[in-house]
């Protein structure tokens, strides 16, 4: 009985075995091969670009605040309207300056009399002086008298120009015509002197904020021409050096410099960061990897290249880039030196798919 048990256990063993080996046997890849061409790293010992990251601003740009304290009852702007120079962008409560105002020319009014009727004794005594009609000391005290009436209503007229400047802290216009880039406060809220309360700049002509090292600043002259790459819009722009700080005390031992771009059609924004290449060698030598630009897979914030498995695979490397040199961009790493990528593929990529390259 028992050597029964033992052959129909064997038998159903080895069917079992037999169905997994077919099993095996029938799943097979029938994937099409991939032609494609590969290229090595290029390792850029000496490149000659000097590059250095900045970031885009507005030529003219303003942050606008008031002296005075109160609550906003009117902001007819919003963020991205055009205004023009003079149109009033905040109105802070001013019933306290309408108030002094209105005691500033009451005193006017009364100063004013004052003067005149100071001013026709002074010129009555004036005569009978001259005709010796009056004494020294009758004539010196009509003139203190007129002085001080000519330098009260003179004071209450000061006055006057004081209250009407601090109106302009309570109308917050335009300074220039431009776009509204932020608004920080809204009708209702309580204006601080001091607090930012918007912001306006000019649109059209844009500069770029780049900081560079020490190592490099002695290099960098005012006027000469360099490539501003806007990587965001994939764009490359001249511009001209127009500054070069001569001190890095509030910088964090960075060189603070400013470049004037050229006039373009590209969609161009104030705050979009840049990659800066000055026509000069780099006084630091080192070593850095490249590869072209357009083999950068992307996908949302992450970077990557195909490479070429040991079994002939597609493999997404994934990248982390630095600066940009014309239209290659250096690999920090993810890549080393002695590796190549995918450049081209006759047919569409994608992790493990089955390649041929081709020489």
């Amino acid at each position: 009985m028992k050597k029964i048990q033992i052959i129909v256990t064997f038998l159903a063993t080895a069917f079992l075995a037999s169905c997994g080996s077919e099993d095996k046997k029938t799943v097979t890849d029938n994937s099409p091969v991939i032609s494609v061409k590969v290229s090595q790293v290029a390792n850029n010992i000496n490149n000659p670009f000097l590059a250095v990251s900045g970031k885009i601003q507005s030529e003219k740009t303003a942050t606008l605040s008031t002296r005075m304290m109160g609550f906003v009852t009117n902001t007819p702007v919003n963020v991205g309207d055009k205004v023009s120079n003079g149109q009033l962008l905040i109105a802070v409560n001013n019933s306290d300056l309408q108030a002094k105002k209105a005691q500033v020319n009451a005193s006017i009014l009364e100063a004013t009399a004052a003067f005149k009727n100071a001013e026709k004794d002074y010129n009555r005594f004036k005569n009978l002086f001259a005709d010796k009609s009056a004494s020294q000391k009758e004539f010196d005290d009509i003139t203190a008298h007129y002085q001080m009436a000519k330098a009260r209503l003179e004071a209450a007229n000061q006055m006057k120009n004081e209250i009407n400047s601090q109106f302009a802290y309570t109308n917050i216009t335009a300074p220039f015509s431009g776009v509204i880039t932020a608004k920080m406060i809204e009708k209702g809220d309580m204006a601080n002197p001091g607090q930012p309360l918007i912001s306006i700049e000019a649109p059209g002509n844009f500069e770029v904020i780049a900081m560079v090292p020490e190592s490099e600043i002695s290099s960098i002259k005012q006027g000469i021409s360099v490539d501003v790459t806007i990587k965001s819009i994939n764009e490359t722009v001249k511009g001209i050096v127009k500054e070069v700080s001569s001190s890095s005390k509030n910088t964090g031992g960075q060189y603070l410099v400013k470049i004037d771009l050229d006039k373009s059609t590209a969609p161009i924004l104030s705050g979009m960061f840049a990659t800066i290449q000055f026509p000069i060698a780099k006084n630091s030598k080192s070593q850095s990897t490249l590869i072209p630009m357009d083999v950068i897979v992307s996908n949302g914030q992450l970077s990557g290249v195909y490479t070429v498995s040991q079994s002939n695979t597609a493999i997404l490397r994934w990248l982390t880039l630095g600066k940009t040199y014309g239209n290659q961009v250096e690999v920090l790493s993810g890549l080393n030196s002695d590796e190549s990528y995918i450049v081209s593929a006759k047919g569409k990529l994608f992790n493990g798919a089955k390649v041929s390259i081709q020489y």
